[in-house]
């Protein structure tokens, strides 16, 4: 039993809870949300829960790419199952999610009936088996957005402000380049498991190219539009960073798993830092 649950919990990857975490914090901009019922309820479904269908799902309908995958069979990067093993998810997502979506539903009405809906068919979409975007490139970057149905999740459970089309375009550069990322690492496994995503398309280079180009609009959105120069000039250090990683330090090489997991680790630190400013800043908001 407790081999199982482990194999559940680690299935969700809670290295990579923080995006969930991310979008859920930013409507409560300079708001006390940790006085409301409402936000912890929130808290504790964008934690184990979303990222469970989110990431079991997929782990799910890769298990010949995972096999070959030395990120796997972490808590930052999820579980590497075996056929065994994987049995359990669907049972395991069907009764947890309804679970979920049966009480928000029932607490909040039909707004979150749409959203756990389309939430549903972006996943479906993305992981449906051979012909799902997960193996349709771009089309995996654009089912990326689906992450982005937890900021109205976040804004109709504790009743807050609407926010600005900027700040959903600015969330989908940041939804892109964090997949691409994913992509980056991956990259090797997935050629060998002849999976197609954008990084084995373009390749190394021109994938880091892309994340470059995708940071420099987050940055400019922040300074030009957001008027934040802040947060934009830490884009700015992540763009010298990334053009050293490119053209001096890593070039086209694989990055070792010690040098993922310390990028991971960093990613989580740098997150909590931001998540932290746009609360209290209301930068984005």
């Amino acid at each position: 039993m407790l081999s199982r649950i482990n194999f559940i919990l680690k299935s969700s990857r809670p290295g990579l809870w923080f995006p969930a975490l991310w979008l859920y914090f930013l409507p409560l901009s300079q708001k006390d949300f940790w006085l409301e019922t409402d936000f912890w309820l929130g808290l504790a479904f964008v934690t184990f829960p979303i990222n469970f269908i989110i990431y079991a799902w997929n782990d799910y309908v890769d298990y010949e790419t995972d096999q070959l995958n030395p990120r796997k069979d972490s808590y930052l990067f999820g579980a590497r199952g075996s056929k065994e093993e994987l049995k359990i998810i669907p049972k395991a997502l069907i009764i947890i999610q309804a679970i979920c979506y049966i009480f928000f539903i029932w607490y909040e009405g039909w707004e979150m009936a749409v959203l756990f809906s389309v939430l549903i068919l972006v996943l479906l979409a993305y992981n449906y088996p051979k012909k799902g975007f997960r193996n349709t490139p771009p089309l995996e970057l654009i089912a990326q957005f689906g992450y982005l149905l937890l900021v109205p999740f976040s804004i109709i459970l504790n009743e807050t402000e609407h926010l600005s089309i900027m700040t959903y375009v600015y969330l989908c550069f940041f939804a892109m380049q964090s997949q691409l990322i994913g992509e980056v690492m991956d990259i090797e496994p997935d050629r060998k498991a002849n999976r197609h995503t954008t990084a084995t398309k373009l390749g190394i280079f021109n994938t880091k190219l892309l994340i470059i180009g995708i940071v420099c609009l987050e940055a400019a959105l922040l300074i030009f539009y957001f008027d934040d120069i802040f947060f934009g000039g830490m884009l700015v250090l992540a763009v010298i960073w990334l053009l050293m990683d490119l053209f001096i330090i890593f070039k086209n090489k694989i990055y070792t798993l010690k040098e993922m997991h310390l990028f991971a680790y960093s990613s989580n630190l740098i997150a909590l830092a931001s998540m932290v400013y746009v609360w209290w800043s209301g930068v984005l908001s």
